[in-house]
């Protein structure tokens, strides 16, 4: 599934440069959409749906569509920055969070081995 995940990631620096998009937004692709963690403050609920809605992979791509349906580069751009961030954390085990706090995911709990 990494392998996977960093292929997606691949492919969304590829789109951006495609796209010939500043250097800056590449440090939005890492950094960017872990502004929602800032949901936590308000609790592990709040925290959860602030932190699925920027990296849920089906409201991503919704967006890079309607970016295409409705020609407009920013918002291709920056669903494709939110993909690739998206599966830049899933390479790393960070998945979609549940209401049990920021360490909880749909991948498993962050932190622990696999065997």
């Amino acid at each position: 599934m990494k392998l996977e995940e960093a292929a997606m990631f691949g492919i969304s620096i590829y789109f951006l440069i495609h796209f010939q998009v500043d250097w800056w937004c590449y440090l939005l692709l890492i950094f960017g959409p872990d502004i929602s963690m800032l949901g936590y403050v308000g609790g592990s609920v709040t925290g959860a749906a602030c932190y699925n809605i920027f990296h849920h992979k089906g409201i991503v791509i919704a967006i890079v569509m309607a970016g295409f349906l409705w020609p407009n580069t920013a918002l291709t751009i920056a669903g494709i920055i939110l993909f690739g961030h998206s599966s830049m954390d899933r390479m790393f085990d960070y998945g979609l969070k549940t209401n049990e706090g920021f360490k909880y995911t749909h991948l498993g709990i962050i932190g622990t081995k696999k065997i």
